[in-house]
């Protein structure tokens, strides 16, 4: 078998399984300049853009942190997301 045989030789596809990624993510994404956190989700804009990067253990490290955070945003966001809408009345039904 020569390189251009190899070439043509077909392959099946990847099994690509769904990846589950906890996030605090409400989809109301800007930065309160004064604190340095999203003032959707309490993240800094380093730990959204690493999000993907970091270990389960190191996500919810920081999710823990966040409420505490959220405490510190002088404004919060003007609108309720759709994701939080869902959120609420799937917690009072």
């Amino acid at each position: 078998m020569n390189i251009n045989d190899m070439k043509r030789e077909i392959r099946p596809p990847r099994e690509r399984r769904p990846v589950t990624i906890e996030s605090p993510c409400i989809l109301v994404c800007s930065i309160d300049r004064r604190t340095g956190h999203c003032f959707g989700c309490g993240r800094t804009s380093a730990e959204i853009t690493n999000w993907l990067a970091y270990s389960a253990a190191e996500r919810r490290a920081i999710m823990d942190e966040l409420p505490a955070r959220m405490g510190e945003i002088e404004r919060k966001p003007r609108r309720i997301t759709k994701r939080q809408r869902l959120a609420l009345e799937r917690d009072e039904g």
